[in-house]
C-alpha cells in the first residue's frame, strides 16, 4: 500500500468530512451526520473519487483503540464497580432481548435460524464511539448516567467478546454442552488472565516507566509513552488474550488511570483520537452500498426498529423496575440506541464462518448509519421528555438531575493557583492563612507530590487545558491566580469561557502583554517590567529625600502611565 493511498484517503475522507460535518452542524444536526455521508461520497459504490476503504478501515480501528485508551482514563475502577447491580443483568437482559427480536425479524424474511441469531446479536451491541460522543457533547460522560451507560456497554463488549469466541463452535455441525462448557471456561480464564496482567504492569511498570520519561521534561516522549502503551496493550491483548483491541485500549487507560499522570495523558497524549474518530465514521460510510438497500428495504426497517425502539424500551422498563430516577430512565436506553463497530466485525466472523448471507453487511451499515443520524436527535428529545412526564405527575418533583452542575461550595473560598514557583508559592501561602482553599495546578510531578503530602490540593496537568482546569475546580472557584507567563492568555480565555464570574489575577514579564491579557478576560495583570519600574522609582524618590505623599503621587502617576490607567 502506497503512501500516496494513504495522503489521498486522508485528504478526501477528512476534507469531505469536514465541509458535510460544517453543514449538518449548521442544520443542527450533529456533524456525525456529515462525516457518514463523506464516507458514502468518498466510497467504492458512488460515482467520482474512491478512497481506499481497506486503509480508512485500518484507521479506524486505531481511532478505536485510542478513543477506548481516552475513555478508560477518565473512568475509575469504583464507578464501574458501582454500577455493576444494573450493568451486569442490564446488559445480559437488553443483548438476549435485542437478539431474539432481530433474529425473529430475520426469519420473517426467510433468513435459516442461525443466520437469523447472529443477525440478531449484531443488533444487539451499541458502538463505544457512538455513546461516548454522544455523552461528551451533551456534558454527561462524568455523570451517574455517563457512568451506568458506559458501564452498560463495557458489559456488552464483554458479553460480545464472549460470543466471538462460542461463533465457531456454534458453527461446526451439532456442537456438544462439554464443547460449549469449555471455550466458555477458556474464554473466561483468557479475561481473568488480562485482569492479573493489567493490575500487575499497572502497579510495577507504568509507574515508573512514566516517571522516567515526565522527569526528561519532553512532551514528545510523553506522549509518545502513552502512545505505546494504549497501542501496545491493546495489541497484547487481542494476541494473548484473545479479547478486542478496542476491551484491551480499555483496560490500558483505566490502568494508566490509577497513575499520577493520567490527567496530563488525557489531555497531551491523545491530540490525533478526534481525527481517528472522523475517519471511523467515515469508513463507516465507505461501506455501504446504497442500491443493495432496495433488495430488503423493509428488513432494514425492521432491524432500524429493533436498535431505536425495541431495546431502549427494555433497557428503560429495566431501569423504572429498579428505581432509578426519570433522568437515568430516559437518559441511557437513548445512548444505547445505536450500533457500530462490534456489530461490524460480528457480522464479518458471521460472514467468513457461512452462517450469514453477502447481503447482511449492507443491512447492517444501513441500521449502523440511520440509528447513529437518529440517535442524537432523540438525545434532544430527553429534556422535554423529562419534563412533560413530570407535569402529568401531579405535585412531583424532578427526580435526581444527575446532569446538574451546581455545587454547594463556596466560591469565595476556593481559589486556583496556577504554577508553584516563588510567586506561587506565596500566594498559596497567603490564601491558607486567610482561611480560602487554594488548588495548585503544576505540571512537576516532584512538587505535586510534596504539596499533597502537606496536605494542599494539586493536580498535575498543563493548564493550557480545559481538563485540567475542570478537575482543579475552577466552576466553583473564586479566584484564579496565573504565577507564570507562559500560556498566561490563552489559560485566561479558557477560564473565563469555564467560570465567567471567576476572577482573574495574572502574572506577565513584559508590560506589552497587559492589554491582551485584559482583554481576553483577566481583571487584574501584574507586570515583572512595571513592578520592577515602580520600585526603582519610589527606591529613588526615598533617595532624594521625598515625602510619604510625594511618593505615593509618583507612584500612581507612573503605575497610570505604565498600565494605561486613569490617574487618581
Amino acid at each position: 500500500m502506497h503512501g500516496a493511498d494513504l495522503i489521498l484517503m486522508l485528504a478526501a475522507g477528512l476534507g469531505a468530512a469536514l465541509i458535510l460535518g460544517y453543514f449538518t452542524q449548521r442544520l443542527g444536526l450533529s456533524p456525525i451526520v456529515g462525516y457518514l455521508v463523506a464516507g458514502v461520497l468518498v466510497g467504492p459504490n458512488t460515482p467520482g473519487f474512491v478512497a481506499n476503504p481497506g486503509l480508512a478501515e485500518q484507521l479506524a480501528e486505531v481511532g478505536v483503540i485510542l478513543i477506548m485508551f481516552g475513555v478508560g482514563l477518565q473512568f475509575h475502577l469504583e464507578e464501574l464497580l458501582a454500577v455493576r447491580r444494573i450493568a451486569i443483568p442490564g446488559a445480559i437482559i437488553g443483548m438476549m432481548s435485542a437478539t431474539a427480536l432481530g433474529a425473529a425479524a430475520a426469519r420473517m424474511f426467510g433468513w435459516s435460524w442461525p443466520a437469523a441469531v447472529v443477525f440478531g446479536l449484531t443488533l444487539s451491541v451499541a458502538s463505544t464511539v457512538v455513546l461516548v460522543r454522544i455523552l461528551s457533547d451533551a456534558r454527561k460522560l462524568h455523570t451517574p448516567v455517563g457512568h451506568i451507560a458506559l458501564g452498560w456497554l463495557v458489559m456488552e463488549d464483554v458479553l460480545t467478546v464472549v460470543a466471538l469466541v462460542l461463533l465457531p463452535t456454534l458453527a461446526v455441525g451439532q456442537p456438544t454442552a462439554s464443547t460449549i462448557a469449555v471455550d466458555l471456561m477458556v474464554t473466561i480464564a483468557k479475561m481473568a488472565g488480562l485482569a492479573v496482567f493489567a493490575a500487575i504492569v499497572g502497579q510495577r511498570i507504568i509507574p515508573v516507566l512514566l516517571d522516567r520519561v515526565a522527569a526528561t521534561r519532553s512532551r514528545e516522549l510523553f506522549t509518545l509513552a502513552v502512545l505505546v502503551i494504549a497501542l501496545g496493550i491493546a495489541v497484547g491483548a487481542a494476541t494473548l488474550f484473545g479479547v478486542s483491541m478496542a476491551l484491551g485500549a480499555f483496560v490500558a487507560g483505566m490502568v494508566v488511570n490509577r497513575s499520577d499522570y493520567s490527567l496530563r495523558a488525557a489531555t497531551d497524549a491523545l491530540p490525533m483520537r478526534d481525527a481517528f474518530a472522523v475517519l471511523f465514521f467515515v469508513s463507516v460510510g465507505m461501506l455501504l452500498d446504497p442500491a443493495a438497500l432496495l433488495d430488503e428495504p423493509w428488513l432494514v426497517v425492521a432491524a432500524l426498529a429493533v436498535v431505536v425502539v425495541g431495546k431502549p424500551l427494555v433497557v428503560a422498563l429495566l431501569l423504572a423496575l429498579l428505581r432509578y430516577p426519570l433522568r437515568t430512565v430516559l437518559s441511557v436506553p437513548s445512548a444505547l440506541a445505536q450500533i457500530g463497530e462490534f456489530s461490524f466485525i460480528l457480522a464479518g466472523v458471521g460472514r467468513s464462518l457461512g452462517i450469514l448471507p453477502e447481503s447482511a453487511a449492507d443491512v447492517i451499515v444501513a441500521v449502523s448509519i440511520m440509528s447513529i443520524v437518529v440517535n442524537p436527535l432523540a438525545s434532544r428529545l430527553i429534556e422535554p421528555a423529562e419534563r412533560f412526564l413530570v407535569r402529568i405527575r401531579e405535585g412531583a418533583e424532578v427526580e435526581g438531575d444527575e446532569g446538574a452542575t451546581t455545587s454547594s461550595l463556596d466560591p469565595q473560598t476556593r481559589a486556583i493557583v496556577i504554577g508553584y514557583g516563588p510567586t506561587g508559592r506565596t500566594v498559596t501561602r497567603l490564601l491558607r492563612e486567610n482561611g480560602i482553599s487554594p488548588t495548585v495546578v503544576e505540571l512537576n510531578m516532584d512538587t505535586v507530590r510534596q504539596l499533597r503530602q502537606t496536605g494542599i490540593s494539586a493536580v498535575y496537568g498543563d493548564a493550557r487545558h480545559p481538563d485540567s482546569l475542570v478537575t482543579a475546580g475552577l466552576r466553583h472557584a473564586g479566584n484564579l491566580i496565573i504565577s507564570g507567563d507562559a500560556g498566561a492568555r490563552e489559560i485566561t480565555e479558557i477560564a473565563r469561557q469555564l467560570n465567567p464570574r471567576v476572577h482573574i489575577f495574572v502574572r506577565s514579564v513584559y508590560l506589552r502583554d497587559v492589554p491582551p491579557l485584559r482583554s481576553a478576560g483577566a481583571e487584574q495583570v501584574f507586570s515583572g517590567e512595571g513592578e520592577v519600574a515602580l520600585a526603582m522609582t519610589e527606591a529613588v524618590l526615598r533617595r532624594l529625600g521625598a515625602t510619604a505623599d510625594q511618593i505615593d503621587r509618583e507612584r500612581d502617576r507612573v503605575r497610570a502611565e505604565l498600565f494605561h490607567l486613569p490617574v487618581q
